[in-house]
């Protein structure tokens, strides 16, 4: 295998959640919600011995229980957004955080769509899941 190859994954899941967005000169925006939608990517350079990067429901049931304490929340009240203007870009590195945290190394991109066409992601560099 060359050595820039990978093998990879996305999982998707949603949730519905409210926010206001600290603008530029203090200001707040109006409370608006979101039907948020979150892919995750998973990536590495050698398969497991199962033959995959990553188990699909795994990951996936993973992710869901990383976004259920923000379905239907207001993410300005929650305290893991108490430091961090709760933008779709905060959104994706808080969820890639607690997807390493929870053991899911091979996590190597998360993105958020707030709404259609808009897309936010945070990502680690190229190898993050050997």
């Amino acid at each position: 295998m060359h050595p820039h190859e990978t093998f990879s994954i996305a999982i998707d899941a949603t949730f519905s959640a409210t926010h206001r967005l600290r603008l530029s000169d203090g200001s707040l925006e109006p409370l608006h919600g979101h039907d948020w939608h979150v892919r995750a990517h998973f990536s590495r350079t050698k398969l497991d011995e199962t033959g995959m990067v990553i188990d699909f429901h795994h990951a996936r049931d993973v992710l869901r229980s990383i976004l259920a304490p923000l379905h239907y929340a207001d993410l300005n009240s929650l305290p893991d957004f108490a430091r961090f203007n709760p933008t779709a870009e905060n959104v994706a590195q808080h969820v890639f955080h607690k997807l390493h945290d929870a053991g899911l190394n091979g996590v190597c991109r998360v993105e958020v769509t707030e709404a259609p066409g808009c897309v936010a992601s945070y990502e680690r560099g190229s190898g993050a899941g050997l």
